[in-house]
């Protein structure tokens, strides 16, 4: 069994590749030190959004310790939508980390699980 990164460690090595990128990113809500559930909005800036969070252990075949996630909203979610199921998983796990995210091409510097 590998050991994986606290998760105030991932999220500041996420806003720091963002910056490096030429992408811009902040946290927006601190939640558990050592593993709580990391969620990643990203705006394109032209009216859509994508929300990304934690793939299930079903799409994770090994474990390397590196954090997948998944895309949980369609393609052309506006970002009060992605806004609105961020929500829906602050009601369930109230220490989820958030990080917010802009980048005009999409991207999102995430591990994606394969589906």
């Amino acid at each position: 069994m590998s050991s994986r990164l606290k998760s105030s460690i991932f999220v500041a090595a996420y806003i720091r590749r963002a910056e490096i990128e030429g992408g811009f990113a902040v946290l927006r809500h601190r939640g558990a030190e050592e593993a709580g559930a990391i969620f990643v909005k990203v705006d394109r800036l032209d009216g859509t959004a994508a929300l990304y969070g934690p793939a299930p252990q079903s799409l994770i075949t090994e474990d390397d310790g590196i954090r997948r996630f998944i895309l949980l909203t369609p393609e052309g979610t506006t970002p009060l939508d992605a806004e609105t199921r961020l929500q829906r998983e602050f009601r369930f796990d109230p220490d989820l980390w958030v990080i917010e995210a802009e980048d005009r091409q999409g991207r999102h510097f995430l591990d994606l699980a394969v589906e």
